[in-house]
């Protein structure tokens, strides 16, 4: 397809690269909200899980859309949208984590401001406290991960993507992402054996 016909695809058929063109060429609103429409939950959910901390992951998810458009004039056509998103919020979430000095502390219960989640079951309160116990457990031990290795595990896991995608969004070479990745999943697995046993 053609610089062209790029400019002129209809926003709901175009991809992320037709819409960042979009966005490069004139500024265009429409493709940029676009962009934050399919991407704003997948990366408030990485930016929650990198910091530990809800409303952190909120205002960085954020942040990296005014980032994206505020840097919209740099990225590189032919590239992949999603690895240059991942890398912006992942750089985010690293820089405010060093900021904060401090490893985040996870509430032990999954209640919103405006009171606990609705769920469609309600499990028996035993049942409720069990996962509730067993949920803040992974988030710590997660949240204990040196940075690097918790970036590929989250990539992987919760976002889904490949290693090798991985290895492209944090620009290192595919064998790191892998390592990273088992060694990752070793540490979990030894700070959470009890609880799933």
């Amino acid at each position: 397809m053609t610089w062209f016909e790029q400019l002129f695809t209809p926003v709901a058929r175009r991809t992320d690269e037709q819409a960042m063109a979009r966005v490069q060429a004139g500024d265009d609103p429409e493709a940029f909200a676009e962009l934050v429409r399919r991407w704003e939950a997948p990366v408030r959910a990485l930016c929650v899980r990198m910091t530990g901390d809800e409303r952190y992951g909120e205002d960085l998810a954020q942040e990296t859309f005014v980032r994206v458009f505020a840097s919209r004039a740099r990225f590189e056509p032919g590239r992949k949208f999603s690895t240059w998103l991942w890398r912006i919020a992942l750089n985010l979430c690293h820089n405010e984590r060093r900021r904060r000095g401090v490893r985040a502390e996870q509430p032990l219960d999954d209640e919103t401001d405006d009171g606990p989640a609705l769920r469609a079951y309600e499990p028996g309160p035993d049942e409720q406290l069990m996962e509730q116990e067993q949920a803040a457990l992974v988030r710590a031990a997660l949240q204990s991960l040196p940075a690097t290795h918790r970036a590929v595990v989250v990539l992987r896991e919760y976002e889904g993507l490949k290693l090798r995608e991985i290895a492209e969004v944090l620009d290192i070479p595919a064998n790191t992402a892998a390592s990273r990745y088992r060694y990752g999943l070793t540490e979990l697995r030894k700070q959470t054996k009890e609880i799933f046993e």
